[in-house]
């Protein structure tokens, strides 16, 4: 015979922990930072090859840098949406203060300002490494409180 008045589980009124499961918006912000980390990645290889004394290296490096921008809006915006969704603050977080590092930098570069754009660049590609690697190693939560992830 069981009784009324046992106390509630420890685990009542607590979210199930996540399955592992990736929905469509951790899906696109998977995707996202991981064309965003190519994209930066091959940064200084154009640079490189200007600095080599090919002058088209510079174009590329030029072109490198917008499509990072691009990217980088594109990864931000997944990133807000996913945040909103599945209501986690990291990949909102990190995806904008790449944005205006990333942002910083541009400007830096076209300034000519390279005791910032160098340095910066650097800590740009560290900080993707370690994104693409939180991104893709933790699990995304694949549904929200309100129904799936579509």
């Amino acid at each position: 015979m069981t009784s009324t008045d046992e106390a509630p589980s420890a685990t009542a009124g607590r979210e199930a922990p996540s399955t592992g499961v990736t929905g469509v918006t951790g899906g696109m912000f998977r995707a996202a930072v991981t064309l965003h980390t190519v994209v930066v990645f091959g940064q200084p290889v154009f640079a490189g090859v200007y600095l080599s004394g090919d002058i088209g290296g510079l174009d590329l490096h030029v072109l490198g840098a917008n499509a990072a921008s691009f990217l980088g809006l594109a990864q931000a915006i997944v990133g807000v949406t996913y945040s909103v969704r599945q209501r986690v603050w990291w990949p909102a977080l990190t995806s904008l203060l790449l944005v205006a590092a990333e942002s910083v930098q541009y400007v830096a570069g076209m300034d000519g300002a390279l005791w910032l754009h160098l340095p910066l660049g650097v800590s740009l590609i560290a900080g993707l490494a370690v994104l693409f690697t939180v991104a893709w190693t933790r699990p995304l939560r694949g549904r929200g409180r309100g129904g799936s992830d579509a």
